[in-house]
């Protein structure tokens, strides 16, 4: 179910973010801006930190914790 093209980075493409948590392209872009959804921007792009992506729906994953 995993796909390897994913996996192996460290960022996610904010559709890509959305899509996992079941989210439309539309919705997924709504969700960053709102600070919904986790963001870092490298220059124009704006992407989601998978570290982030996976402790907001982890929270009591987190190390520490």
């Amino acid at each position: 179910m995993a796909d390897p093209k994913i996996d192996g980075r460290l960022v996610y493409e904010v559709p890509e973010a959305g899509a996992l948590l079941g989210l439309n392209k539309n919705a997924s872009y709504k969700a960053a801006k709102r600070g919904d959804l986790p963001t870092i921007r490298i220059g124009k792009l704006i992407r989601v930190p998978k570290a982030a992506l996976h402790a907001l729906l982890n929270p009591g994953s987190a190390k520490g914790a």
